[in-house]
């Protein structure tokens, strides 16, 4: 499976539901707190040229925010992402 990133706040709901979607298909995932590490949001920021949370990373491609997460479920795409 491909190494997963994401870099979100614990407040966020746009998080908890890209988590939860994660945990649902049982997605093991480095979850980055930016809130926590303020030099972490500029590497999120440089990594994905946004700057709004959450920003997922699946293995070097970056998938986007919670929105572009649930449209790869939606078309049947996710699954493969992940197993590459």
């Amino acid at each position: 499976m491909a190494k997963t990133t994401i870099y979100l706040t614990r407040w966020c709901p746009f998080c908890t539901r890209a988590l939860a979607l994660l945990d649902s298909k049982q997605v093991e995932y480095e979850a980055i707190d930016v809130d926590a590490a303020p030099e972490l949001r500029q590497e999120m920021m440089t990594r994905s040229q946004r700057r709004t949370v959450p920003q997922i990373f699946i293995g070097e491609t970056h998938v986007g925010g919670c929105d572009e997460l649930f449209a790869l479920e939606r078309e049947g795409k996710l699954d493969a992402l992940l197993n590459a």
